[in-house]
């Protein structure tokens, strides 16, 4: 039985010493092997080799094929499991006093793994077949890749799987219609490039791709981008997103809770309006969303920092004269009550008050004076010049402009009639 991972063994003499570890693993093969003495024969199937010859750890590298044997029969003090969903675990063993830790492996092979390092532990039968103290073949070290880059479709693999360890994946030119869920299972992928396919919907499951930084789908038939991926892992994780030469028509509000992007590329779409709270995305610093159907852009956009924005070749519209007016007097509970809880920045959520209202609440406008409201409002078009948000701006236009419209929200006459924008 054997177990592809990074591994560290650490003394745990060295503090007393004054001495550090180097405090990184390196690529190793661990197996679970029988002691079978050479003067002595093999034993027979059915026997006992368990009970007469009791299972060893033999960790082996590239630079060590022969590899370091540990004994296992009462000689593991504890074992810790609590990050073995992200292929990360240790095993402190009594005599040598070190401890073994082990990190980028798959997760189920950990734990089936350990499971067998428990029974070879307590001297019992291990029910998977051990290996022989021999040395590892450099082949063995394949699965290590940290890289692969498929560009047709000839050379994907249909009957083998994506090494493990895998941190970079390119598929790209293969004629993908979804996403194949052998990818999702690499849980060390920072970065997936999926471009140029014919992808029409993303699984819910790459959230599940907690180190995930780097997503590439350019060039595929998408649609959208579901509430589930903005509310999964990703939040913390994902730095870069290429949906550009796509079909997409809208973000969800919920998009903006991906907080970590700093590079959205949203080109050559059907776009025809942004999330309206994208001035949550305080990180963000690259945004190129040239060739959609933009009429406007929302008033959070004020509150980007940016240092490249794109807009060319959307449809922006010249900003309307007079406004909108939708404000309701007096206010319905409904409002009164909205209007509380997200002034108040109260918590809320679909556990206790009706999921509806939470989606009502989840898309209420903000106002220019910082307040919320839903359905009482005016809404007013104005323009802003783009280098008020970003040092670098391509052109919106032909025409060497740099100006585009702006839709604000305004919670009573009293905030129109203040806004020195709107009175321009």
């Amino acid at each position: 039985m054997k177990l592809h991972c990074e591994v560290e063994v650490i003394s745990r003499h060295l503090p007393a010493l004054g001495l550090r570890n180097r405090g990184k693993g390196v690529r190793a093969v661990l197996s679970l092997c029988q002691q079978t003495p050479r003067s002595q024969p093999r034993p027979r199937a059915g026997g006992e080799p368990g009970g007469s010859h009791p299972a060893c750890l033999l960790i082996s590298t590239l630079k060590d094929k022969r590899g370091t044997r540990y004994e296992l029969k009462e000689n593991i003090e504890q074992f810790f499991t609590r990050f073995v969903d992200e292929g990360k675990a240790t095993v402190r063993l009594k005599e040598p006093p070190v401890d073994i830790f082990l990190s980028k492996a798959n997760s189920s092979s950990l734990r089936g793994f350990l499971s067998s390092m428990r029974l070879a532990y307590r001297g019992c039968d291990v029910d998977t077949p051990l290996s022989m103290l021999t040395p590892v073949k450099t082949s063995e070290f394949e699965n290590f890749k940290t890289k692969m880059v498929i560009t047709s479709k000839k050379d994907y693999p249909l009957s083998k799987n994506f090494p493990y360890s895998l941190e970079h994946l390119q598929t790209s030119y293969c004629g993908l219609v979804r996403v194949d869920m052998r990818m999702l299972c690499l849980k060390n992928l920072r970065k997936l490039d999926l471009s140029h396919n014919h992808i029409k919907k993303l699984p819910a499951t790459i959230g599940d791709l907690i180190h995930l930084q780097e997503l590439n789908l350019h060039d595929n038939h998408l649609e959208s981008f579901s509430v589930a991926l903005c509310q999964s892992t990703l939040q913390k994780s994902l730095r870069s997103l290429d949906l550009s030469k796509n079909k997409i028509k809208a973000l969800p509000v919920q998009f903006c809770q991906l907080q970590e992007l700093t590079e959205l590329k949203l080109d050559d779409n059907e776009l025809i309006q942004f999330p309206f709270k994208i001035g949550q995305l305080k990180n963000l610093r690259f945004l190129s969303a040239a060739r959609n159907k933009l009429p406007y852009l929302p008033n959070e956009f004020k509150s980007l920092s940016l240092e490249y924005v794109d807009l060319f070749g959307n449809t922006f519209e010249k900003p309307k004269v007079l406004p909108v007016i939708m404000l309701q007097v007096p206010l319905t509970l409904l409002e009164c009550s909205a209007q509380t809880i997200l002034n108040n920045r109260i918590p809320y959520s679909s556990h206790i008050i009706p999921f509806h209202l939470c989606q009502d609440m989840d898309s209420a406008k903000t106002c220019v004076c910082g307040r919320f409201c839903l359905n009482s409002f005016i809404q007013g078009t104005t323009t802003m010049n783009l280098h008020s948000v970003a040092h670098t701006v391509v052109l919106v236009d032909n025409m060497g402009g740099t100006e585009a419209p702006i839709i604000s929200y305004f919670c009573s006459v009293a905030c129109y009639v203040n806004s020195t924008d709107m009175l321009k």
